[in-house]
């Protein structure tokens, strides 16, 4: 009998083969013991996860993210898609943000997909987007925003009154922004038909009591005001 779970690493994540055919609660005892088995190999590592071979529900994916957890130290950050080049895209960008990598490990909610024109998702907790906030579209958190994609919509990061916090994407072009009590005035419209998101985070933080948007750079990443 072929092996069930079969896990191939990838800078920063995991690819984790499944059994297409192994009937689900059984194949949730076959990952408990791989993982337990590789728990000192992989240690107490941030990574994000892609599943593969199988076709799996959001309930499912979680279910098998919480058996990884409960049998190791892991750290999953995220869960990624099929598409290579867009999880490509994802790792570079997490690399990229590591200098607040406590938001990644630590964030309360995760939300894989684009926010079309007239949704809304609203979070007491850090969150990270896998994918576009489109015109029209709103994000709102009471800590920070993280958007491993385009944010073309509206964020509201630091809900609570609070402006140490922040909202990072990998192209900045807002509708709307606001940290804490302050506002980003904007002052180009975006059209949906123009995005090309581009992996050039960008991170817009208060300083001096107003809403600053620059490019990610180690300089600037000294000088951050929190």
């Amino acid at each position: 009998m072929k092996n069930p779970v079969i896990i191939k690493s990838f800078p920063n994540g995991l690819s984790i083969y499944l059994d297409a055919e192994m009937p689900f609660s059984q194949l949730l005892e076959e990952i408990a013991v791989k993982f337990k088995e590789s728990a000192n190999f992989f240690k107490d590592a941030s990574m994000v996860v892609s599943f593969e071979g199988r076709e799996l529900t959001d309930q499912e994916e979680r279910q098998i993210v919480n058996v990884i957890t409960a049998n190791s130290a892991l750290n999953i950050l995220c869960i990624m898609g099929k598409n290579e080049d867009t999880n490509k895209t994802y790792v570079k960008a997490l690399q990229k943000l590591s200098f607040r990598q406590e938001v990644l490990e630590n964030a309360g909610q995760f939300y894989k997909g684009t926010l079309k024109d007239g949704q809304m998702l609203e979070t007491e907790n850090s969150i990270i987007v896998l994918g576009d906030v489109y015109p029209g579209a709103c994000i709102v958190s009471s800590k920070d925003v993280v958007i491993l994609g385009g944010l073309f919509g509206q964020a509201y990061a630091g809900g609570n009154g609070e402006d140490g916090h922040f909202v990072v994407a990998l192209e900045m072009s807002p509708e709307k922004l606001k940290i804490g009590d302050f506002k980003y005035k904007t002052s180009e419209k975006q059209s949906k038909w123009s995005i090309k998101p581009k992996v050039l985070p960008k991170i817009a933080y208060v300083k001096d009591a107003r809403v600053i948007i620059e490019p990610i750079t180690k300089e600037l990443l000294n000088d951050l005001p929190f």
